[in-house]
């Protein structure tokens, strides 16, 4: 059954100076609520979760892929210009004091955003955020080296249909708990017709693997401190992040920040359990 066209939200653009920032908008009488998503993922996985928050809150969820062109092999997108683009956006939006919600890489941009650029905020959740160890952000790793990068830059990208993409990730671990809707959204938002025919992913490999290769740029441990709002960690029980990020210590780190972690989740919580994260979402801004 097609979803009710006052729960969909509006698809907008937003110059930002030298780029044009694709987002979401979910109109709301609330406080303005911003969703950022993983590398490589769409703003759209973000809408199970922004249609249980709005009409409550004024959601918006910015698409960071590629309104910025950068090479994997000359280090990628930096994170920190990131940071400096959702900066611009809120500005040129005229966004005050929103709550900001990341997941993985949006966690870490949104990080880098409020406690460098002074992107203000009432709260910020932070989903699994890439927060390495400090000695990796000393190396100027190669593609090839990058755990991530050089398994996104090889990553399947092409399919004859909807039906056979939909078969091929759902043999995939990393689908293997996904919710079933956003697993749907994927496939409809995440894959888009090639101009030589057949489908192909929207944020294409290279596209992705340069995202992962500009996360070492900059080391966010030394910010930590200055994240001034209260702030909420999340760690999925099952991720295998947890084997090298200690996201309790960067919990400790913040001045007013407090560790959670989501029982039976990996490390795509927002994927896995949609409702139990909107409900987190809005007990934590109505609570602050």
């Amino acid at each position: 059954m097609p979803e009710p066209e006052h729960n969909q939200p509006r698809t907008l653009s937003q110059d930002i100076g030298d780029a044009e920032i694709s987002y979401l908008l979910y109109e709301g009488r609330g406080p303005t609520l911003i969703l950022m998503h993983a590398t490589g993922f769409q703003p759209w996985l973000w809408h199970p979760i922004a249609r249980a928050l709005a009409p409550a809150y004024r959601v918006i969820a910015p698409y960071f892929c590629d309104h910025r062109s950068a090479e994997p092999e000359d280090g990628g997108l930096s994170w920190m210009r990131l940071a400096e683009d959702i900066a611009v956006f809120c500005s040129r939006l005229d966004i005050e004091n929103p709550g900001l919600v990341g997941h993985s890489m949006g966690a870490t941009v949104l990080t880098l955003a409020h406690a460098e650029l002074d992107l203000g905020a009432r709260g910020l959740i932070l989903i699994e955020p890439i927060f390495l160890p400090q000695d990796v952000y000393r190396i100027r790793l190669k593609v090839d080296d990058h755990p991530l990068a050089s398994r996104s830059i090889r990553r399947k990208s092409r399919w004859n249909s909807r039906e056979e993409a939909y078969a091929y990730l759902k043999s995939k671990t990393l689908f293997h708990g996904w919710d079933r809707e956003m697993l749907d959204l994927y496939i409809e938002h995440g894959i888009k017709e090639h101009h030589t025919g057949g489908l192909a992913l929207a944020c294409s490999p290279r596209h992705e693997a340069s995202l992962f290769m500009g996360g070492l740029h900059y080391d966010p441990w030394p910010l930590l401190p200055k994240v001034s709002c209260p702030a909420l960690v999340l760690e999925g029980e099952l991720s295998e992040n947890r084997a090298f990020i200690d996201l309790k210590k960067a919990t400790s780190s913040m001045k007013h920040a407090e560790y959670r972690l989501i029982e039976g989740a990996g490390h795509l919580i927002p994927m896995e359990k949609p409702g139990e994260i909107a409900g987190i979402i809005r007990g934590f801004f109505e609570d602050t």
